[in-house]
């Protein structure tokens, strides 16, 4: 019996990342195909048609705002979205949130790890995200992110620069380690 329940805890150890990657892409195609498809005859749609379409759109709209003409037109759109407060702090959010993780100017790219007591031995791995908060009024300082783990959240947390201590590490697997709770990342 304990060999039953041993292999069948193994098996849902297996099964469930797979599972809930396989069900998270579904969803994901589902999503796009919903609204983005592609439509043969009234009757036959293309499944994942949307999802192709996206990978169409993507790199065709990013080479639209990459010349001249396409950085005045989103320069225009977001000096419109600038001025209604409420959408202008989603959007900005937003879009300083995908910058971080995803555009030129990586902002997640310089791991440190952070004493937390006098004596050192308490430290918490995170990302140097500002290297002056003069412009808060705070001297001496940074701004440390420190994402959590098995979640999409984190704190930042402003800390005296002496605290901080830059490790040698890739910055994606640091930030694998940390979100996987220390169980996934550096080997």
């Amino acid at each position: 019996m304990k060999k039953l329940i041993n292999y069948s805890l193994q098996g849902l150890l297996v099964f469930t990342p797979i599972f809930l990657t396989v069900f998270i892409i579904v969803w994901l195609v589902g999503f796009v195909d919903k609204y983005l498809t592609i439509k043969l005859t009234d009757n036959y749609t293309v499944r994942g048609g949307g999802l192709i379409l996206l990978l169409i759109i993507m790199p065709v709209l990013g080479w639209l705002v990459s010349n001249y003409l396409g950085k005045k037109l989103v320069g225009a759109i977001e000096s419109l979205i600038d001025k209604i407060p409420l959408i202008k702090l989603v959007y900005r959010s937003l879009k300083d949130l995908v910058g971080a993780f995803g555009g030129g100017e990586k902002k997640f790219s310089h791991p440190v790890i952070v004493k937390l007591n006098q004596e050192g031995n308490v430290r918490i791995l995170g990302f140097l995200t500002r290297e002056s908060l003069d412009c808060l009024g705070i001297a001496n300082s940074v701004a440390v992110y420190f994402p959590q783990s098995y979640n999409f959240a984190g704190n930042v947390i402003v800390v005296p620069s002496s605290s901080v201590e830059a490790i040698a590490a890739d910055a994606s697997e640091v930030m694998t380690f940390i979100v996987s709770g220390g169980i996934s990342g550096p080997k």
